[in-house]
Protein backbone atom coordinates (compact mmCIF):
# COMPACT_ATOMS: atom_id res chain seq x y z
CA UNK A 1 0.00 0.00 0.00
CA UNK A 2 1.63 3.56 -1.04
CA UNK A 3 0.55 6.81 0.72
CA UNK A 4 0.93 10.15 -1.09
CA UNK A 5 1.25 12.97 1.43
CA UNK A 6 1.53 16.47 -0.11
CA UNK A 7 1.51 19.76 2.06
CA UNK A 8 -0.63 22.55 0.63
CA UNK A 9 -1.20 26.48 1.21
CA UNK A 10 -3.24 28.19 -1.29
CA UNK A 11 -2.28 25.89 -4.24
CA UNK A 12 -5.92 25.49 -5.94
CA UNK A 13 -4.27 26.65 -9.65
CA UNK A 14 -2.17 23.32 -9.39
CA UNK A 15 -3.60 20.73 -6.42
CA UNK A 16 -6.04 18.72 -8.94
CA UNK A 17 -3.00 18.59 -11.30
CA UNK A 18 -1.11 16.98 -8.52
CA UNK A 19 -4.22 14.91 -7.14
CA UNK A 20 -4.62 13.54 -10.55
CA UNK A 21 -0.92 12.67 -10.92
CA UNK A 22 -1.54 10.69 -7.80
CA UNK A 23 -4.29 8.37 -8.79
CA UNK A 24 -2.33 5.04 -8.49
CA UNK A 25 -1.85 5.62 -4.57
CA UNK A 26 -3.37 3.44 -2.25
CA UNK A 27 -4.20 6.71 -0.39
CA UNK A 28 -3.95 10.44 -1.25
CA UNK A 29 -3.18 12.59 2.45
CA UNK A 30 -3.31 16.77 2.25
CA UNK A 31 -1.62 18.34 5.07
CA UNK A 32 -3.09 21.80 4.83
CA UNK A 33 -1.46 25.18 6.08
CA UNK A 34 -4.98 27.23 6.50
CA UNK A 35 -5.33 27.90 3.05
CA UNK A 36 -7.18 30.75 2.54
CA UNK A 37 -8.69 29.72 -1.17
CA UNK A 38 -10.50 26.23 -2.41
CA UNK A 39 -7.42 24.41 -2.24
CA UNK A 40 -9.12 21.88 0.32
CA UNK A 41 -12.35 21.70 -1.15
CA UNK A 42 -10.58 20.98 -4.47
CA UNK A 43 -8.66 18.34 -2.74
CA UNK A 44 -11.52 16.62 -0.77
CA UNK A 45 -13.98 16.96 -3.99
CA UNK A 46 -10.87 14.97 -6.00
CA UNK A 47 -11.14 11.88 -3.26
CA UNK A 48 -8.31 13.02 -0.87
CA UNK A 49 -7.79 13.30 2.86
CA UNK A 50 -7.25 16.74 3.95
CA UNK A 51 -5.54 17.49 7.58
CA UNK A 52 -5.54 21.24 8.60
CA UNK A 53 -2.17 21.96 10.09
CA UNK A 54 0.06 25.33 10.65
CA UNK A 55 3.14 25.12 8.91
CA UNK A 56 4.67 27.08 11.88
CA UNK A 57 7.22 27.80 10.00
CA UNK A 58 8.97 23.92 9.80
CA UNK A 59 7.98 22.00 6.88
CA UNK A 60 10.01 18.80 9.26
CA UNK A 61 7.37 19.13 11.60
CA UNK A 62 4.20 19.28 9.11
CA UNK A 63 6.26 15.85 6.62
CA UNK A 64 6.38 14.08 9.94
CA UNK A 65 2.70 14.85 10.77
CA UNK A 66 1.90 13.34 7.28
CA UNK A 67 3.76 10.13 8.22
CA UNK A 68 2.01 9.59 11.20
CA UNK A 69 -1.47 10.08 9.24
CA UNK A 70 -0.50 7.78 6.70
CA UNK A 71 -1.54 4.13 6.58
CA UNK A 72 0.78 2.38 3.90
CA UNK A 73 3.34 0.60 4.51
CA UNK A 74 4.99 3.12 2.11
CA UNK A 75 5.28 7.01 1.76
CA UNK A 76 5.48 9.06 -1.01
CA UNK A 77 5.91 12.81 -0.34
CA UNK A 78 4.91 15.58 -3.69
CA UNK A 79 4.87 18.91 -3.53
CA UNK A 80 1.77 20.41 -4.45
CA UNK A 81 3.28 22.39 -7.39
CA UNK A 82 4.93 18.63 -8.80
CA UNK A 83 3.26 15.67 -10.92
CA UNK A 84 4.43 12.29 -11.23
CA UNK A 85 4.26 11.11 -14.77
CA UNK A 86 2.65 7.80 -15.72
CA UNK A 87 6.17 6.29 -15.88
CA UNK A 88 7.27 7.38 -12.52
CA UNK A 89 4.27 6.27 -11.52
CA UNK A 90 5.03 2.37 -12.90
CA UNK A 91 8.25 3.00 -11.91
CA UNK A 92 7.11 3.94 -8.00
CA UNK A 93 4.66 0.40 -8.43
CA UNK A 94 7.41 -2.10 -9.39
CA UNK A 95 9.99 -0.68 -6.94
CA UNK A 96 8.55 -1.19 -3.79
CA UNK A 97 8.29 -4.84 -4.19
CA UNK A 98 12.45 -4.48 -3.99
CA UNK A 99 14.57 -5.17 -0.98
CA UNK A 100 15.03 -1.24 -0.23
CA UNK A 101 13.93 1.38 2.21
CA UNK A 102 13.85 4.02 0.65
CA UNK A 103 14.31 5.80 -2.92
CA UNK A 104 16.05 9.17 -4.69
CA UNK A 105 14.11 10.62 -7.44
CA UNK A 106 15.34 13.34 -10.31
CA UNK A 107 13.24 16.01 -10.39
CA UNK A 108 12.80 17.72 -13.35
CA UNK A 109 12.45 21.52 -13.37
CA UNK A 110 9.88 24.13 -15.50
CA UNK A 111 9.98 27.29 -15.20
CA UNK A 112 7.44 29.43 -17.17
CA UNK A 113 7.27 26.94 -19.61
CA UNK A 114 10.55 25.65 -20.45
CA UNK A 115 12.34 22.49 -19.28
CA UNK A 116 15.59 23.57 -17.50
CA UNK A 117 18.02 21.38 -18.45
CA UNK A 118 21.41 22.92 -16.28
CA UNK A 119 22.01 24.85 -13.45
CA UNK A 120 22.24 23.09 -10.06
CA UNK A 121 18.54 22.03 -10.32
CA UNK A 122 18.98 19.67 -13.11
CA UNK A 123 21.34 17.76 -10.20
CA UNK A 124 18.97 17.27 -7.63
CA UNK A 125 17.92 14.32 -6.30
CA UNK A 126 15.69 14.08 -3.45
CA UNK A 127 14.44 11.17 -0.86
CA UNK A 128 10.42 11.16 -1.44
CA UNK A 129 9.75 7.32 -1.30
CA UNK A 130 10.40 4.87 1.82
CA UNK A 131 9.00 2.46 4.03
CA UNK A 132 6.61 4.34 6.25
CA UNK A 133 8.55 3.61 9.75
CA UNK A 134 12.23 4.05 8.14
CA UNK A 135 13.08 7.75 10.03
CA UNK A 136 12.18 11.16 10.30
CA UNK A 137 12.21 14.49 8.61
CA UNK A 138 14.43 16.95 9.67
CA UNK A 139 15.32 20.70 9.61
CA UNK A 140 12.59 23.68 9.33
CA UNK A 141 13.34 24.33 5.81
CA UNK A 142 15.39 22.43 3.21
CA UNK A 143 14.33 19.49 5.11
CA UNK A 144 15.23 15.82 4.18
CA UNK A 145 14.12 12.22 4.69
CA UNK A 146 16.65 10.70 7.40
CA UNK A 147 16.43 6.90 7.11
CA UNK A 148 18.08 3.81 7.91
CA UNK A 149 18.59 1.37 5.64
CA UNK A 150 19.44 0.67 1.72
CA UNK A 151 18.18 3.18 -0.64
CA UNK A 152 18.16 2.94 -4.62
CA UNK A 153 17.47 5.77 -7.14
CA UNK A 154 14.00 5.74 -9.77
CA UNK A 155 15.00 6.44 -13.08
CA UNK A 156 12.05 9.03 -13.59
CA UNK A 157 11.88 12.27 -12.87
CA UNK A 158 9.49 13.93 -10.94
CA UNK A 159 8.19 17.12 -12.76
CA UNK A 160 8.22 20.70 -10.90
CA UNK A 161 6.64 23.50 -11.94
CA UNK A 162 7.37 25.95 -9.12
CA UNK A 163 6.75 30.16 -9.30
CA UNK A 164 4.06 30.76 -12.19
CA UNK A 165 5.26 34.68 -11.61
CA UNK A 166 8.07 36.10 -10.86
CA UNK A 167 6.24 37.88 -7.74
CA UNK A 168 5.62 34.52 -6.49
CA UNK A 169 9.25 33.34 -6.97
CA UNK A 170 10.02 36.43 -4.94
CA UNK A 171 7.66 36.00 -2.02
CA UNK A 172 8.84 32.54 -1.59
CA UNK A 173 12.62 33.61 -1.71
CA UNK A 174 11.86 35.62 1.06
CA UNK A 175 9.73 33.46 3.17
CA UNK A 176 12.45 30.34 2.63
CA UNK A 177 15.65 32.55 3.40
CA UNK A 178 13.54 33.91 6.62
CA UNK A 179 13.27 30.48 7.80
CA UNK A 180 16.70 29.59 6.99
CA UNK A 181 17.90 32.12 8.59
CA UNK A 182 16.01 31.76 11.81
CA UNK A 183 17.17 27.88 11.59
CA UNK A 184 20.60 29.28 11.78
CA UNK A 185 20.82 31.45 14.11
CA UNK A 186 19.08 28.56 16.34
CA UNK A 187 22.27 26.74 15.81
CA UNK A 188 24.46 29.13 16.20
CA UNK A 189 25.59 29.87 12.62
CA UNK A 190 27.79 32.98 12.54
CA UNK A 191 28.18 34.97 9.35
CA UNK A 192 30.85 37.36 8.92
CA UNK A 193 29.92 41.07 6.73
CA UNK A 194 31.75 40.08 3.54
CA UNK A 195 30.06 36.49 3.41
CA UNK A 196 27.16 38.25 2.46
CA UNK A 197 28.51 39.50 -1.01
CA UNK A 198 30.44 36.63 -1.67
CA UNK A 199 28.38 33.68 -1.30
CA UNK A 200 25.57 35.23 -3.25
CA UNK A 201 28.32 36.07 -5.80
CA UNK A 202 29.69 32.17 -5.99
CA UNK A 203 26.59 30.92 -6.21
CA UNK A 204 25.43 32.76 -9.34
CA UNK A 205 28.45 31.78 -11.23
CA UNK A 206 28.40 28.23 -10.12
CA UNK A 207 24.41 28.10 -11.07
CA UNK A 208 25.00 30.51 -14.31
CA UNK A 209 28.94 29.55 -15.45
CA UNK A 210 29.78 26.61 -14.27
CA UNK A 211 26.59 24.55 -14.48
CA UNK A 212 25.93 26.68 -17.99
CA UNK A 213 22.41 27.99 -16.86
CA UNK A 214 23.48 30.37 -19.52
CA UNK A 215 22.20 27.74 -22.11
CA UNK A 216 18.65 27.57 -20.67
CA UNK A 217 17.93 31.09 -21.89
CA UNK A 218 16.49 33.74 -19.88
CA UNK A 219 14.85 31.60 -17.50
CA UNK A 220 18.35 29.97 -16.68
CA UNK A 221 18.93 33.78 -15.87
CA UNK A 222 16.11 34.07 -13.75
CA UNK A 223 16.80 30.95 -11.66
CA UNK A 224 20.26 31.67 -11.46
CA UNK A 225 19.74 35.62 -10.03
CA UNK A 226 16.92 33.96 -7.74
CA UNK A 227 18.88 31.29 -6.19
CA UNK A 228 21.85 33.56 -5.96
CA UNK A 229 19.15 36.17 -3.74
CA UNK A 230 18.11 33.43 -1.32
CA UNK A 231 21.69 33.38 -0.50
CA UNK A 232 22.04 36.69 0.32
CA UNK A 233 18.72 37.36 1.89
CA UNK A 234 19.78 34.00 4.28
CA UNK A 235 22.96 35.51 5.03
CA UNK A 236 21.77 39.13 5.45
CA UNK A 237 19.07 38.37 7.04
CA UNK A 238 21.27 35.58 9.69
CA UNK A 239 23.77 38.54 10.52
CA UNK A 240 21.08 40.82 11.55
CA UNK A 241 19.36 38.31 14.00
CA UNK A 242 23.14 38.13 15.44
CA UNK A 243 23.99 42.15 15.05
CA UNK A 244 19.74 43.37 15.98
CA UNK A 245 21.01 46.59 16.66
CA UNK A 246 23.71 48.00 14.44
Amino acid sequence: MISAVILSHNNETSIENTLTSLAFCDERIIIDDFSTDNTAGIAKKAGAVVYARSLNGDFAAQRNFGLEKAKGEWALFVDSDETVSAGLAKEIQNVVAIDCVGFYVKRQDWLFGRKLLHGETDRVRLLRLARRGAGKWVRPVHEVWQIKGLTGTLDTPLDHFPHPNVAQFIDSVNRYSSINAKYLHGQHVKVLWWHILAYPTAKFFMNYIWHRGFLDGTQGAIIAIMMSMHSFLTRAKLWLLWHPHE
